[in-house]
């Protein structure tokens, strides 16, 4: 029981931060962080040291929220990619929009879950449209589909932002 104590303490933060960012609030965030360190807990003879153990750790947490959000929202798929402007259109260069991170990080929050999560996943995270896919239990068009969509939601609230600025 120290022991998980121990882990717990020198992980939460981290954890917490990154629960948070799969979450719709900070309510949420605290429910998938405690499920996890449960989860983590209980299957502790699992980890196999292959790796790091914040990674092994950091992947529970990701896996309990993509299953919290599978379980609350209703699976949408999107057909129609043609109303989805071009690529080149919604590329967000945030050195040139001269916002704090913390602001896009609250932008991004604001998005909804399933473009968020996706946004998430592929833009900070790093993973592929198959992997999305595959988490997500969507295709690699929809994942492909919400990424873009979010890319375009933050642009114009990025333009919203700075166009007030500019007025204020």
């Amino acid at each position: 029981m120290q022991a998980q104590t121990q882990v717990y303490h020198l992980f939460a933060g981290k954890l917490f931060a990154l629960s948070l960012k799969y979450s719709r609030n900070y309510h949420d965030a605290e429910d998938v962080l405690q499920d996890s360190f449960i989860i983590a807990f209980n299957k502790m003879y699992q980890y196999e040291s292959k790796g790091s153990f914040e990674g092994w750790l950091k992947r529970i947490v990701v896996n309990t929220a993509l299953q919290r959000y599978r379980e609350k929202s209703p699976l949408q798929l999107v057909k129609d990619e043609q109303n989805i402007e071009s690529k080149e259109d919604i590329l967000i260069d945030v050195d040139e929009t001269k916002i704090e991170l913390n602001f896009m990080l609250e932008l991004i929050q604001q998005l909804p879950d399933r473009y968020r999560l996706v946004f998430n996943l592929y833009v900070l995270d790093n993973f592929s449209h198959k992997e999305i896919a595959n988490m997500l239990e969507i295709s690699e068009g929809t994942s492909k589909s919400n990424l873009s969509r979010a890319r375009l939601i933050l642009k114009r609230k990025i333009e919203d932002y700075q166009q007030k600025q500019e007025n204020a």
